[in-house]
């Protein structure tokens, strides 16, 4: 089963080339739901010609007369055969597509007919050869709130059915919305500026951005190897290329980062959204990988800002940059700081912020030291005041600032890293790197996300399961110091 949003990956086309060679060795049946939607309105050539046959008045005819035999006909796979050879090759592009690769096409059908669609199941599962079942559904089909935005409708929370989800009122931008207001105001001064989405246009905060600036914007559909390759591109030719990428599918992309932007040594600016515990989106929407893959990348400067005002702070920066860059965040909002820095202004390369002063007062083998990264600088507040303890912004998941690590070690008892993200090659192990290179001798504790996919769940369900809440820290802490 795959969606039509979906079919533009490179790595769907890669399969049905493959599918195609097993000809009647193996028995496959693809279905194609053709919905004209994925999270973004879909986009590109095949999702245009998807939509173009779908509205056509042979379509429908040849959808009606297909419902009439397909159904029926004892000696389907004869018939079907002849029909696509004089019909279907004649009304349908994508019939064209799969025959090149020798993929038996059947369709396209109403994939909102259960009952149809369950006997057409029922005759083609019997057939040896990769099949293509091209289904026409609706999405949100039956609901009509979510028939009318789709794209409100692709994820909910709880909501009342009757009144359907209802906008929250805040005045409070989230971090996706400071990078949307960023990124307009960086274009209204720059003519270099170009935006790239692979698909997450509203997700991503680029809609006000793509109405105002057309030409320098570019949705490549789930294309996210895509995305990077074609935005390294344009940083050869002189642009200064944003992609605006979900933590989760910049994964995908790994190769193309490293190969065509790190090693090339291109000023793209990856504007990773949703890095950390997203919640009920689940194990396959956590954006906990980034900072581990970044920090590998040779040459690449990694921020993880901490609120609302460094992140525009470090978009500002990153873009002043002429080598790759990564600024990571969060979903939603964060501590609520107010937006003051404008364009242009910068912050020091791989220098922290001292956040919370370490009191003078706390006696020896109690002085505990934070070094967050991200969201935990405000995430840890409660915590730091309840240990007394000082709380380093480290700002950088790359360059990290061996000043201030070194300093905080020569002044606690124990240093703690805390990041939200996984352990293993997350930045608490940068820290660790530093330590041991300069011999200095101070426990660690590092906090973040242990060695397991993390399922659904709410944000402070997964926070307690990772031991990043308040308590947790408190209790971990204090557990540490005894040791």
């Amino acid at each position: 089963m795959i969606g039509d949003g979906a079919l533009t990956g490179g790595m769907a086309i890669e399969a049905l080339n493959d599918a195609g060679s097993w000809k009647d060795q193996i028995r496959l049946l693809i279905i194609l739901n053709d919905n004209n939607y994925s999270i973004s309105a879909p986009v590109g050539a095949l999702s245009k010609n998807l939509t173009k046959l779908v509205s056509t008045p042979a379509f429908l005819g040849a959808r009606q007369r297909s419902k009439q035999v397909l159904s029926h006909l004892p000696s389907l796979w004869e018939f079907a055969k002849r029909f696509e050879k004089q019909a279907m090759n004649f009304v349908s592009p994508p019939s064209s597509l799969f025959s090149t690769f020798d993929l038996n096409y059947f369709g396209p059908i109403d994939g909102n007919d259960i009952s149809y669609l369950v006997r057409v199941l029922q005759n083609l599962k019997t057939q040896r050869g990769p099949i293509v079942l091209h289904v026409v559904t609706k999405k949100g089909k039956g609901y009509e709130l979510a028939e009318a935005d789709p794209t409100t409708y692709h994820g909910v929370s709880h909501f009342d059915p009757e009144a359907g989800v209802q906008a929250k009122k805040s005045s409070a931008p989230t971090f996706s919305n400071v990078f949307g207001r960023w990124i307009c105001d960086t274009a209204e001064k720059d003519p270099r500026t170009y935006a790239i989405t692979p698909a997450m246009t509203e997700g991503s905060d680029l809609d006000e951005y793509a109405k105002r600036f057309p030409t320098r914007f570019r949705d490549v559909a789930i294309a996210e190897q895509h995305s990077v390759t074609y935005a390294a591109g344009l940083a050869c030719g002189g642009m200064k290329p944003v992609v605006a990428i979900y933590s989760t599918f910049a994964q995908r992309a790994y190769d193309q980062i490293e190969h065509d932007v790190a090693l090339q040594h291109l000023p793209v600016l990856f504007a990773v959204d949703r890095g950390g515990i997203v919640g009920a989106d689940g194990p396959t929407h956590h954006g906990l990988f980034d900072i581990a893959c970044f920090r590998q990348f040779p040459g690449f400067t990694v921020f993880t800002p901490s609120g609302e005002n460094e992140c525009r702070l470090a978009l500002n920066t990153a873009y002043s940059l002429d080598t790759p860059t990564a600024v990571r965040y969060p979903r939603g909002k964060g501590p609520g700081t107010p937006v003051t820095a404008v364009n242009g202004e910068t912050i020091p390369i791989g220098k922290s912020v001292e956040a919370v002063r370490l009191p003078d007062d706390v006696p020896e083998g109690q002085r505990v030291i934070f070094l967050s990264f991200g969201a935990m600088t405000w995430r840890l507040t409660d915590a730091v005041k309840q240990l007394r303890a000082g709380l380093i912004d480290m700002r950088f998941a790359k360059p990290l600032d061996r000043e201030a690590i070194l300093d905080a070690a020569r002044r606690a008892d124990l240093l703690v890293t805390a990041e939200e993200g996984v352990i293993e090659g997350g930045a608490g192990d940068g820290v660790l790197e530093v330590l041991a290179e300069a011999d200095a001798e101070v426990p660690v504790l590092q906090l973040g996300v242990p060695d397991r996919f993390l399922p659904h769940g709410s944000i402070d369900a997964l926070f307690r399961l990772c031991g990043l809440d308040t308590d947790s820290v408190v209790r971990r802490v204090t557990e540490r110091l005894r040791k």
